[in-house]
């Protein structure tokens, strides 16, 4: 899997000509230029929703765990394939606008929707859309709530199970508020986070400021060959700096192109854009983040898999993973460090549950089309819920497992798809960009380009099928 998502991520940068540089000032800029619908949220919403489903545990844990068994060149290796993800992050964003539809008042896209309508196989949108329940809402929010646990615990002596339940009671005040809700709560969370995450990082940096040619350089040294000490496990600093990288920016997993699909925009490419720069944000800024505390503090080990001997043991007895941030931000600011990275856990946790329901709601919506959902959809809080608590209160290795069986075949599947699909989006990307250089504002048109089943586009995007579009601030 680590294989082909680097290879899908190569090749449609060459096929895009490597958009996420010549486009890189258009993300910041459609960033903010959102509106908002009845039936859609803007695409800051839109983003912020992504956001959460990407900066979770991966940022703090699984750097930490990259840099724990694949050396600091890991963290090179993370750099690299937010790089060529962000390529694949287009794609699949791109792909989930041009096929979305206006079901029960509201905007859903995914996966299933453009693989049915794009590619024309139902039963593989079927295998989908249940593999993406399945993963969403049974196996991976147990990663993130065992997470939130572990560190209120460790820094607060909080009982899991008293963490299970007051996870269970503020994400039920959220999710039965439905998708115009947790776009509200993302919205203003998920910036908040992220920058108090980043000036922490900054802080414990500034006091190390000598140091900065000497990490750079250990870094790429590293992740080459280069340094003497970290020199045989290469290997290991590619796979481990691919996999944690892949695992947080989720570039072609198919779980952005949910909330992408969702956004009020005038073409596809837009939104394809924002979500692509999402990935950036993720691994670039927030993991980035706790690298530099943990190599800056020189608070880590680096453990060989091949005979579990330590080539770098700067914290005996302490395991790769959130502890080797908690004690980087101790050692500058005694007292601070665990509680900080605890809190920042709990929201970058949180929100991605959240946005783990969203994902499972929309394939639900996908499975159920002309039929009553209030049932399935009020089963699967009950299941969202009832499965957070049971991560919260079970061990950490559980947890991981789960996850990473129900992310692995939502990466195949999506992957796949999003290859076949590689022409239509190709298309939509090449219309945007002779629109924007005829001076005009892009606006999508299906019937123009010659693609099929894009419904919601067939002669051209108009402001009123979003029912009272809203600019917003």
């Amino acid at each position: 899997m680590i294989y082909f998502c680097l290879g899908v991520g190569l090749l449609f940068s060459i096929l895009t000509r490597f958009l996420q540089v010549r486009h890189f000032k258009e993300m910041i800029k459609l960033m903010m230029e959102g509106k908002s619908s009845k039936a859609g949220v803007s695409s800051f919403q839109a983003l912020a929703i992504a956001l959460s489903g990407r900066v979770g545990t991966g940022n703090i844990a699984g750097t930490a765990t990259a840099i724990g068994f694949g050396g600091p060149g890991a963290v090179f290796w993370m750099w690299m394939i937010a790089f060529i993800g962000a390529s694949s992050a287009f794609i699949e964003s791109a792909l989930a606008q041009v096929y979305k539809v206006k079901q029960d008042g509201e905007y859903r896209g995914g996966p299933a929707y453009y693989i049915e309508k794009g590619i024309g196989w139902k039963w593989y949108g079927i295998i989908f859309a249940v593999s993406a329940l399945a993963a969403m809402a049974l196996l991976m929010p147990g990663i993130q709530s065992n997470s939130i646990a572990a560190g209120l615990e460790n820094a607060f002596n909080v009982s899991p199970t008293v963490t299970g339940i007051f996870l269970v009671i503020i994400l039920a005040a959220i999710i039965f508020g439905g998708v115009k809700r947790i776009a509200n709560v993302a919205q203003y969370v998920v910036p908040f986070m992220a920058i108090g995450y980043v000036l922490v990082s900054l802080i414990i940096v500034s006091f190390h400021i000598p140091q900065i040619p000497e990490v750079l350089s250990l870094i790429f040294r590293s992740a080459f060959s280069f340094d003497s000490a970290f020199g045989g496990i290469v290997g290991s600093a590619i796979m481990w700096g691919v996999k944690r990288g892949i695992y947080s920016n989720e570039a072609g997993q198919g779980t952005g192109p949910h909330p992408a699909a969702a956004a009020e925009v005038s073409h596809p490419a837009k939104q394809g854009l924002v979500q692509a720069f999402s990935v950036y944000i993720d691994t670039w800024l927030v993991c980035t983040a706790t690298a530099f505390m943990i190599l800056f503090t020189g608070m880590y080990n680096v453990q060989n898999e091949a005979d579990n001997s330590f080539i770098v043991e700067n914290l005996p007895n302490v395991e790769a993973g959130t502890a080797f941030t908690q004690e980087a931000i101790e050692s500058v600011l005694p007292g601070f460090g665990s509680g900080f990275v605890a809190v920042s856990l709990f929201f970058f946790a949180f929100t991605t549950i959240m946005a783990y329901y969203y994902i499972a709601e929309t394939n639900i919506a996908y499975l159920m089309r002309g039929r009553n959902n209030r049932i399935p959809m009020f089963l699967l809080k009950i299941v969202l819920l009832g499965t957070t608590y049971y991560g919260a209160i079970k061990t950490a290795d559980l947890a991981w497992a789960l996850g990473d069986l129900g992310l692995g075949v939502m990466v195949w599947l999506n992957l796949i798809a999003i290859l076949i699909l590689a022409k239509p989006a190709l298309a939509v990307l090449k219309d945007y960009e002779e629109q924007k250089k005829a001076g005009l504002d892009p606006v999508f048109d299906s019937t123009k380009l010659g693609i099929k089943n894009a419904e919601y586009w067939e002669g051209g995007y108009k402001e009123s099928k979003g029912d009272k579009v809203e600019k917003v601030s």
